[in-house]
């Protein structure tokens, strides 16, 4: 299942508290999560309750992408790409397969080593 919440909803700090500030995840994607005000995260909640990854977005564009499952994350994109039209993002290269899988073109960039550049859907 996949939620749409904000960090103004009830339940946003239940699914996704564990997620701020975690080193293991800073050091898998060389990317910070904060949960910003006017973000909208998409969560993927597995069949326990549990939150196993999240895109969030501003403006239509991609902030933070993380996920314990490549499964998870391409569901993610898919319903992301479907519902709005992503503005070229610097995302994580952690995932850069599964960009390309999703229909998103991608860009490298010369002043960041961990970080790709991603445009395409809708």
């Amino acid at each position: 299942m996949i939620l749409k919440l904000t960090n103004k909803d009830n339940n946003f700090y239940n699914y996704m508290g564990k997620f701020f500030g975690s080193r293991i995840i800073q050091t898998e994607t060389k990317d910070r999560i904060y949960d910003d005000t006017n973000k909208l995260w998409y969560i993927y909640i597995g069949s326990d309750n549990k939150p196993y990854g999240f895109v969030s977005i501003f403006n239509n564009v991609i902030k933070n992408i993380y996920s314990s499952n490549e499964a998870y994350l391409k569901e993610l994109l898919e319903q992301v790409l479907a519902d709005i039209n992503i503005s070229p993002s610097i995302v994580t290269k952690l995932y850069e397969n599964l960009y390309t899988e999703c229909g998103l073109k991608i860009s490298h960039l010369d002043n960041y080593k961990h970080f790709v550049e991603i445009r395409g859907g809708k």
